[in-house]
Parts: structure tokens; sequence; C-alpha cells
């Protein structure tokens, strides 16, 4: 029977449900796509910035993708989730919030790494960047009269050895930023790990340790209250939460810190061959979301700054870190069998 031979009220039915899944999202036209969600991988515990903006993303991109579930897959650094993702089947289903930890660090820091962070893996947008600040117990910082940069570099080459920093652990990114502004401020400071970032805190507030290269969320309400002085942010600019702290980088070329650029940053990545209009709809609708006031003004609570890019932007830049860590972690001495 034709279309024409079916009686008209029949015939507007069909038309009606045409139309309407022609108007439907691609997502909802696959085979299969509107019953399956997103699965975003966050390769560490739940609480932390990254998690809370990867929740916060997922929410707000529900209308362009539908449902994504975020599914924590903590351990060995992030190398499980990572890895989980670098494995999984490249149809835009599955999702990792990469950070430079599982793309630029622990390739140079785990003797046996499960994946490749260039070549198993497509990168959609970076997300956000997380300065760390470089804070003293204040206590100490007053005895020492030092309130700066230039007189922590002046204390240091005149004191050997005098100062101690405290870090998450060895090869943690607190530890890679001391050994950083060592080598290139050409001072030598005693580093003593702990067995994560809040018990390196808790060492600096009780005076165990002279100073730490924190994060700025961590670090934020204790630098308030006058418990730590913060001497500057490690990021290359300053940071748009505290506009007033100068970056260490701004010590110049006297200090020999003009270069020093050191942040924690993560982003989204899928499997290697995703194909390219799903790499381009996934930026889109996380770009988009980015962008928009209600999750940026979330993420400046958390004093995550938003970059998104596009994903030749994102690849290059992961190149860029890689690089960069390789010299940092050979000169730590840090590795993970």
């Amino acid at each position: 029977m034709t279309d024409k031979a079916l009686p008209l009220p029949r015939r507007r039915a069909l038309l009606g449900a045409a139309l309407a899944a022609a108007a439907l999202p691609l997502r909802a036209q696959q085979p299969g796509a509107a019953a399956r969600p997103i699965r975003l991988v966050v390769p560490y515990p739940p609480g932390g910035p990254l998690d809370t903006v990867a929740r916060a993303l997922a929410e707000r991109v529900r209308d362009g993708l539908g449902l994504v579930v975020v599914e924590n897959r903590p351990g060995a650094g992030g190398n499980i989730g990572a890895d989980q993702v670098a494995k999984a089947a490249p149809d835009g289903h599955t999702l990792v919030m990469g950070a430079v930890a599982t793309h630029a660090i622990n390739p140079w820091l785990y003797r046996q790494l499960p994946y490749d962070p260039l070549r198993d893996f497509t990168p959609v947008t970076l997300v956000a960047q997380v300065p760390n600040v470089l804070v003293m117990n204040a206590d100490t910082a007053a005895r020492l009269r030092i309130a700066s940069v230039r007189d922590l570099v002046a204390y240091a080459r005149a004191n050997p050895g005098k100062l101690n920093y405290g870090s998450g652990g060895n090869g943690s990114a607190g530890h890679l930023a001391g050994e950083m502004f060592k080598s290139q401020a050409g001072v030598f400071m005693v580093h003593i790990p702990y067995a994560g970032g809040s018990a390196a805190q808790l060492a600096l507030l009780s005076g165990q340790v002279d100073l730490t290269f924190d994060n700025l969320a961590s670090a934020a309400a204790n630098i308030r209250s006058g418990r730590l002085r913060a001497l500057a942010v490690t990021t290359a600019k300053r940071s748009s939460a505290m506009p007033d702290l100068p970056a260490i980088a701004e010590g110049g070329a006297a200090l020999g810190l003009a270069r020093f650029d050191v942040g924690t940053w993560f982003g989204l990545f899928g499997p290697a061959r995703l194909p390219l209009d799903t790499t381009q709809r996934l930026n889109k609708a996380f770009v988009d979301a980015l962008n928009s006031p209600e999750l940026r003004g979330r993420m400046a609570t958390l004093m995550a700054e938003p970059v998104p890019t596009t994903p030749e932007a994102f690849a290059s830049f992961v190149q860029a870190e890689l690089r960069k860590y390789e010299s940092v972690v050979k000169a730590s001495g840090a590795q993970v069998d």
C-alpha cells in the first residue's frame, strides 16, 4: 500500500513522526545511542577539583549529548583509569578526564606505563588549569624576613641546605615544582616527601617544613587566615583568583626564574582513532559548557580557570607539557616501578 492510499489521519501521523525524528540531535539518531550513556572516567577519588568539575560538566552537556555518567577509577597515580579509556572502543561513549600527571608526568615517572599518552588518546579539549602557589609557614617567613620570591632566593643562596620543602610524595606536582625552582634559581633546599598533599600541608602549618608548592584551592583558606605566607603562584601569569599575588616568573632573569611555569591542568580525551566528526561534536558540547556563565562561576569557587581549546590546540599543549616534564622528572631522580 502506498502512502497516498493510507487514510489522511494515518498519513499525518507518519509525517509528524518523520519530522520529529529529523529534529532529534545526532546522538539520538544513531542506533542505540539514545539508550547508551557516555562514560566519563575520572582516574582519581571523588571530591577533588577535577572530579567536581567533571560532574558539573556532565550535567551541563546533558541536553546536547545525553546522559554522561562519571565513574571514579583511581589508582597508580591515575594510570588505571587512563588505561581503561586508552583500551576502550573509539565510538564516543568513553572519555577520560586526564591531567598533567596522567599525560605529562607519569610517562617519565613510571618505569612501565600501560599506555602511550600521545598515541593511545584523542584530545578533545583542555578543560581547566588550577594554579599552584609557593607558600611558607607564616612564623618561619617572619623569622627569616622572607616576604617575596626574591627574599627566598637570596636567603637560600646564602644558606644552602638550611631550607626544606614538603610535598605529597616523590614525583608529585609539589615535588617537581620544587625541583624546577631549585634548578632554575640555582639554590639547594631539602625535599621532604609526605604521604599525600594533606599530610604535607599539616607539616607546613605545624612548622615541620618551611615551605611547599601547594594547590591554590587547598591553601587559600590558610593564606587568608594568615597562617601561611603566599609568595607567588607557580603559573606563568597571575591567577584571577588572587590577582594581587605575583607569579614566580615575575622575578625575571636576575633570579633565573623567567621561564618558571608549573600548574595543575586537566582535560578530556577519548581513545585513539576517535572519528573526526565525533571529536568535533564532543568538543563543541564541552566548549559551550565551559563558556557558560553558570559553569564558570562554579569553577571560580574551586579556583579553577576554564581554558577550552580546539582538539588541535590541546594536542599541541599536551606534547609541550610532555617535553617539559621529561627533564624535570629526570632531574628529580623520582621513579616508580
